[in-house]
């Protein structure tokens, strides 16, 4: 099952540059090859994105990873999801850092 971070992560990527290979793409997001590879096969299956090949590439595995309008919609979904969390944790953190301030002006 792809987290929210998982789903973020990678629909940002595809989004911000769909001609990447996989292997550049598991470089770039740090994952494993075969964590890409089941991410975006997870994305095809819920028809988020949708992969063709490059029809000139004598690479017979290049492909073209493109956000549907599903996908584009998920896309929006999960950020707002992804942003809440990362709030909630700045949150956590600050509240963190004041205590540890109180922590250290007390010894």
């Amino acid at each position: 099952m792809l987290t929210d971070s998982d789903r973020y992560q990678l629909l940002r990527a595809l989004e911000h540059n769909p001609n990447l290979s996989q292997r550049q793409l598991a470089t770039e997001l740090g994952y494993s090859l075969g964590k890409l590879n089941y991410c975006l096969k997870a994305l095809k299956e819920k028809g988020w994105v949708k992969a063709e090949n490059f029809r000139n590439s004598q690479n017979k595995s290049a492909y073209f990873y493109q956000l549907t309008p599903a996908g584009v919609t998920e896309k929006a979904r999960v950020t707002r999801r992804f942003l809440q969390r990362k709030l909630e944790e700045h949150q956590q953190i600050e509240q963190e850092i004041e205590a540890l301030k109180q922590e250290v002006a007390q010894q």
